[in-house]
């Protein structure tokens, strides 16, 4: 019993320990510091470069908001319809296959809108729009010592950008305050003349030549400037034209003197948005100015379901509900080590650690084995008269010894001087003695006929008071014991 003791408790503390230290590194890794070089841009992170607090804003203000935990391909069913605009934030963890990201452009083509928040966009998300390139080219990489949540050292020497002008996306913006990060979105012109030209001579990008330090507004946009370098060379084309070209050019809706932060452009039926800075829609950078307003328009601009890309964040939906539910706690580790140490003591147990020693022998068999399997043959074979033998031989024996007469003596010798003995019938005792006898002598007799015979040659005995031999009584209180 004490050795139970001690392995319970020894098994109790493993326990308590494993739930410390599982409970210990959990806290440890909620307090990870974050880097902007290496972001995470998931709304379940509620660091500085995540976006929960944007994600949670949205859901309680009445936005019909989704994490997307399935690949892209699935926008293209039937079931995923109601989705409007799909947003995808920062350089994700899981890369965009070539097949995800043209099913994608495929569901932006057929109405979708494309939210894309980044300072270095997947290529393969950025298609031409008509006759324009649109690129995003990074203009300074966030170094490995610079604390995200420090907002004073992610805007340093940056100055307020106000709207290039009024529209749906700069809706009540004033100005916002992008980091000192901030990529710059480039698209340029090519005419159809010029369309199949290769890559060794690239068309002229459209960049405002401002040469102040901080961030200030251009005197010409991009749109405006590529626009009228357009008109300067297809002079010979035709209003029809012109005016097609003039629907599938990008608007700028932000731009600093290094370029565009903001542009949307239109692809098929849909458009894609590219902000090339998420420190407008993070957790460390959304407060400053008119940054959520312009996250807010920028993301809600179309009514309809927005779902926020989770399955490229590496959070892709588990088809185990129960390993979904406990995602992200340390219950997953704490049960793993548990099935471990459980293991690891049953294969301890099994191990032999002396010499072999022989299993203990024991008797199984009881003494009313051989009893019962005579009855039973007897009973198969329909042998009754040689049970009533075996039991009257025996109750002759005792009512001689009663009675005080031979054992070779007549039954009615017997039952007379028993009846004389005892309060019993001479009649019926000699009855029952002659039923007997005849049944041994051959007389037919059935299997009912037979067990009220052997009755009452008990009901004699016991009114007697005979008393059966010790092995007798002995097998009767094993048969009566638990298990016999």
């Amino acid at each position: 019993m004490r050795q139970r003791i001690v392995i319970i408790a020894t098994v109790g503390v493993v326990i308590g320990l494993l739930i410390l230290v599982n409970a210990l590194g959990y806290a440890q890794s909620s307090e990870t510091l974050e880097f902007e070089a290496l972001p995470n841009r998931s709304t379940y992170n509620g660091g500085a470069t995540g976006t929960r607090a944007l994600y949670d804003l949205l859901n309680e203000t009445g936005f019909k908001v989704t994490r997307w935990r399935e690949s892209s391909d699935v926008l293209l069913s039937h079931a995923r319809e109601d989705v409007s605009t799909f947003v995808v934030i920062g350089r994700t963890r899981v890369p965009f296959e070539e097949e995800e990201a043209r099913n994608l452009l495929l569901w932006v083509e057929r109405g979708g809108r494309l939210v894309l928040v980044d300072r270095r966009p997947d290529p393969k998300l950025l298609p031409q729009s008509g006759h324009w390139n649109i690129a995003v080219e990074l203009l300074e990489y966030p170094p490995a010592d610079i604390n995200p949540g420090n907002q004073k050292d992610m805007t340093e020497a940056v100055s307020s950008v106000h709207p290039v002008q009024p529209t749906p996306l700069t809706r009540t913006v004033e100005s916002v305050k992008p980091s000192r990060f901030a990529s710059a979105v480039r698209f340029s012109y090519l005419p159809p003349e010029r369309g199949n030209q290769s890559s060794s001579n690239p068309p002229v990008t459209q960049i405002p030549k401002n040469q102040n330090d901080n961030f200030s507004e251009p005197a010409q946009s991009e749109d405006e400037s590529a626009h009228s370098e357009a008109e300067s060379e297809t002079e010979t084309t035709n209003e029809d034209e012109i005016k097609a070209e003039a629907v599938e050019a990008p608007v700028t809706h932000l731009q600093t003197h290094r370029g565009a932060i903001l542009v949307d452009f239109p692809h098929g039926e849909g458009r894609i948005v590219i902000l090339s800075d998420p420190y407008f829609v993070a957790n460390g950078g959304i407060q400053l100015e008119d940054n959520l307003q312009l996250a807010l328009n920028t993301i809600t601009a179309r009514k309809g379901l927005i779902a926020f890309d989770e399955y490229h964040q590496g959070r892709a939906i588990s088809r185990n509900a129960f390993v979904a539910y406990f995602a992200g706690t340390p219950i997953l580790a704490m049960a793993g080590q548990l099935v471990l140490a459980v293991l690891v003591i049953l294969w301890t147990n099994s191990r032999r650690f002396a010499r072999p020693l022989p299993l203990p022998h024991v008797d199984r068999r009881s003494s009313l084995e051989f009893v019962a399997s005579m009855a039973e043959l007897q009973q198969r074979a329909r042998a009754f008269d040689l049970a009533i033998e075996n039991i009257y031989s025996r109750t002759r024996r005792v009512l001689t010894r009663y009675a005080g007469v031979d054992y070779h003596s007549s039954r009615g010798e017997i039952a007379e001087r028993v009846a004389a003995r005892s309060a019993l019938n001479r009649e019926q005792l000699e009855s029952v003695m002659r039923d007997c006898e005849e049944t041994i002598n051959g007389s037919p007799i059935s299997e009912r006929e037979s067990v009220t015979l052997v009755r009452r040659l008990r009901e004699i005995e016991a009114s007697l008071g005979l008393r059966m031999r010790s092995r007798e009584v002995k097998q009767a209180a094993e048969s009566k014991a638990p298990g016999g």
